[in-house]
């Protein structure tokens, strides 16, 4: 996917939504439109200590380079005021791909910014944030047809969340590792905010000849290009790149160029996708007016480019991580294996994907969800023989049961039976393809249920 975010003030006033750039001696306020995600997110930490490995990004058709275009994205701020639209498939059915549900289905979000564009390119990104509801909206290939909206795909993750993908969740936007469009994105506001470097990791993409086959991507990532089995590389999508600290930026003359060269020093790069023959590619927002070479070609900017490109190289290792207010911290790796996103099918209830539960209405009958890919995601899978712990939450009487079957659905592997909140449950961790229903039943009105399944220390 050569997919390459968040439109900021001037494309917010287009949806008739205003607010102030935080000043640059202001720390930010961490898992909000202008610095999305939480202060530990892999976006906003910092490594300590990193160690390097030796492969360089090699060489291509083109020069490196830094900014937007229609492979970059552009997003929206979807405010309160903002009308509900209805996204359908390219043919006007409601075939719209949900990543994170696996199902086609329409898609209806509830604040429709006006005046929204998405990017020229082929990936047609945009992507919406709704602060009242904390979610983040990712389309893949968004059109305007006629007097209705049409896209091939749609991804949801969180504002407050990590920014990537989770073992029970692992396409939580519309780019290539399973991310929102927005995440690492140099920001309109932040390119002439007066501070020495952006204040987060960035996002790169590399080519063919820079990607790895195998392992195709490496946590944090989720997920990678369906078809990397044409890369030629030894650089994995997830990949943190970093300039080494010796790295002299001094003699950068381009103000514009040097803010990304420190940056690279400090927070990074992490490897988002993959592009067309550009040996790495890292994003600007659309519309910025980011421009390293004006109205022609800067050769010091080109020579320099190619100087960071053969001085990149991908984190192996750390010492520690700082969060985004610069205290240590562990960079966690999700466990849970389980999501709740269904789909259900039963009476009555709904599923909340902001705190993954389903809530049933009072006297509902059992609901069933057929699971899908249970393990899929590589760094993620429990090593052989594990156990793995099933756990329910649940309010008001509800129940929650997990059964697994063979495939075939010819053999019972596992049934929990019913479990109310608190309880808990111990099978094999998944290994191969098998068939995992979620069994609810419903108690008082507004009963929720939700569990999570993970390896057991």
């Amino acid at each position: 996917m050569n997919r390459s975010l968040f439109s900021s003030l001037a494309l917010l006033c287009l949806a008739n939504t205003s607010f102030a750039a935080t000043p640059a001696s202001t720390p930010p306020v961490f898992g909000t439109v202008e610095h999305p995600f939480a202060v530990d997110s892999p976006w906003n930490a910092r490594p300590v200590g990193p160690v390097f490995g030796t492969d360089e990004i090699p060489t291509s058709n083109y020069f490196p380079n830094i900014g937007g275009g229609p492979f970059s994205t552009i997003g929206f701020l979807g405010g309160k005021e903002s009308p509900s639209q209805e996204v359908l498939g390219p043919k006007g059915k409601p075939d719209v791909w949900d990543y994170n549900q696996g199902v086609q289905r329409s898609i209806t979000i509830t604040h429709w910014p006006a005046g929204l564009t998405p990017a020229s390119g082929s990936d047609g990104h945009a992507d919406i944030a709704e602060p009242d509801t904390g979610m983040l909206h990712s389309f893949w290939q968004l059109r305007q047809r006629g007097d209705h909206w049409s896209a091939v795909g749609y991804a949801w993750s969180r504002l407050k969340g990590r920014g990537w993908g989770d073992p029970a969740d692992f396409y939580q936007g519309t780019r290539a590792v399973g991310i929102p469009s927005t995440a690492g994105l140099i920001r309109r506001h932040e390119i002439d905010d007066g501070l020495p470097t952006y204040r987060h990791a960035l996002a790169m993409s590399l080519t063919f000849n820079g990607l790895a086959k195998s392992p195709a991507y490496i946590f944090p990532a989720t997920a990678a290009d369906i078809d990397a089995s044409r890369n030629t590389g030894s650089i994995p999508e997830g990949a943190l790149m970093m300039l080494p600290p010796n790295y002299d930026t001094s003699k950068i003359g381009n103000p514009h160029l040097r803010k990304v060269a420190d940056t690279l020093k400090t927070y990074g790069a992490y490897v988002v996708d993959r592009n067309e023959g550009t040996p790495f590619y890292i994003y600007v927002e659309n519309g910025s007016g980011f421009n390293l070479h004006g109205n022609g070609w800067n050769v010091e900017v080109g020579k320099e480019l190619q100087r960071m490109r053969a001085h990149l190289r991908q984190v192996v290792s750390t010492s520690g991580w700082l969060d985004g207010n610069g205290k240590p911290m562990k960079m966690e790796k999700p466990t849970n294996l389980l999501s709740m996103r269904g789909p259900w099918r039963g009476q009555g209830g709904a599923y909340d994907a902001i705190t993954d539960r389903l809530t049933l209405e009072a006297g509902a009958r059992s609901r069933s969800s057929v699971l899908r890919d249970i393990g899929r995601v590589s760094w993620a899978a429990p090593r052989a023989g594990a156990q793995c712990r099933f756990s329910v939450q649940a309010t008001s009487g509800a129940t929650l049961a997990l059964q697994v079957r063979s495939e075939d659905m010819s053999r019972q592997l596992f049934d929990s039976g019913p479990l109310a909140d608190g309880a808990s449950a111990t099978l094999p961790c998944p290994s191969g393809k098998a068939r995992y229903d979620l069994i609810a039943a419903g108690g008082k009105s507004d009963a929720t249920v939700r569990a999570t399944l993970a390896p057991q220390d």
